[in-house]
């Protein structure tokens, strides 16, 4: 897919990476407290509050596991478009539709071998 998918250029679709890898990282850095340990003073919070810290950080932890996973895409898509591979499936080469490229430009398959994305 060299230079453009569906009328947009590669230019419109690293910005629109570069925009989620930037969000993304906005939102891991703002939530960076939720993900500390949770202190067990049993003398200033009882025992449910505790429960409800322990599970704010655990959903904060699934958070940032996601972020993480979503980064590693984008960056994979960034490294594609270096490579000139971006917009061809990384299982069976053919061209990745570019609708599925408008709906999500990380996206790595053809909706075809969509199972290994």
């Amino acid at each position: 897919m060299s230079g453009t998918a569906d009328g947009h250029d590669l230019a419109h679709f690293r910005e629109r990476l570069e925009a989620e890898r930037d969000r993304i990282l906005a939102d891991s850095a703002s939530q960076k407290d939720a993900r500390k340990p949770v202190e067990l003073d049993q003398q200033s919070v009882g025992r449910l509050s505790r429960m409800d810290a322990m599970q704010v950080q655990a959903m904060a932890i699934e958070a940032e596991r996601r972020r993480a996973a979503r980064l590693r895409q984008i960056d994979a898509a960034l490294s594609r478009m270096e490579g000139d591979e971006f917009g061809y499936c990384i299982i069976c080469g053919e061209d990745i539709a570019p609708k599925r490229l408008a709906h999500d430009p990380a996206a790595a398959t053809c909706v075809d071998c969509l199972g290994g994305d």
